[in-house]
């Protein structure tokens, strides 16, 4: 089964994952009052499927979204509580992008009854499957993970100094999964070998960690913020790596096999 706003993959796992800022759409009526470059759709966490393509095999459930960020961050709280207090942080339906350039044409940003229309016709489908699968996968294994895949430019300004980790996992300091799958992940992702890491660092979980991730309910959710540096070139071509990919992708399996191992372990 599959909605305009995602498309998913069932898998025999108790592991879903999440890639809620893969789309690359935006419906021509939106599109018609960006910018020209925010129509190239740069914030874009590129190439995920592919790079995680490994995922199928092992028997992962896949949702994946369709449309951009730019329409709405499916990552976001629909009320606009603040990820990150204190911190540059992006909107619900963002008006700039990292680069801090706007994305809209003068005067032609969403006004709050546009953004309330977009929530129920692109943020809620996707919500509605996610939770609909955990639930799943929870009656059907007596446990779910949720396993949250992200990606981004090394360096950007805007959010951190200098270069940002390779690998960045998340679990909302602790709040979102076991006590024991944090550093189980962090382990996998540090012995993977060439690569730095860092558990709850500047990325800690956004919405969707922090929303669904429930230890004491039997639910154990993570994020991966990837660098793009990793397996793209992060120089505006946003082209794939294959070479680089190859090398990282051991590390990105090691991570989520961790999950599923340590999860395990959690839920008794």
């Amino acid at each position: 089964m599959s909605d305009p706003t995602y498309s998913f993959e069932r898998g025999t796992l108790p592991l879903l994952v999440s890639m809620p800022h893969v789309g690359t759409q935006l419906p021509p009526e939106i599109a018609a009052r960006m910018t020209p470059q925010a129509r190239r759709v740069p914030d874009t966490d590129w190439h995920l499927p592919r790079l995680y393509d490994f995922l199928q095999a092992m028997g992962a459930n896949l949702l994946v979204a369709v449309n951009s960020r730019y329409v709405v961050d499916l990552n976001r709280d629909p009320a606009g509580t603040i990820l990150y207090p204190g911190a540059s942080n992006t909107e619900l339906c963002p008006l700039e992008t990292f680069q801090s350039e706007p994305i809209y044409l003068p005067g032609r940003a969403p006004d709050a009854a546009e953004i309330e229309h977009r929530i129920g016709r692109y943020w809620r489908p996707y919500h509605l499957k996610l939770a609909e699968e955990l639930a799943a996968l929870k009656a059907r294994h007596g446990y779910a993970l949720l396993f949250d895949a992200h990606s981004i430019k090394s360096e950007l300004p805007r959010f951190f100094e200098g270069r940002l980790w390779d690998i960045n996992l998340g679990t909302a300091d602790g709040a979102s999964a076991a006590a024991s799958i944090g550093p189980a992940l962090l382990d996998a992702a540090q012995g993977a070998g060439g690569y730095s890491a860092v558990l709850n660092g500047r990325f800690k979980g956004g919405y969707i960690t922090r929303t669904y991730g429930a230890p004491a309910a039997g639910v154990h959710a993570a994020q991966l913020e990837l660098s793009w540096r990793t397996y793209m070139d992060e120089g505006g071509s946003f082209a794939f790596d294959e070479e680089r990919a190859q090398a990282v992708r051991p590390a990105l399996r090691a991570v989520v096999e961790a999950l599923l191992t340590a999860g395990a372990r959690a839920a008794g």
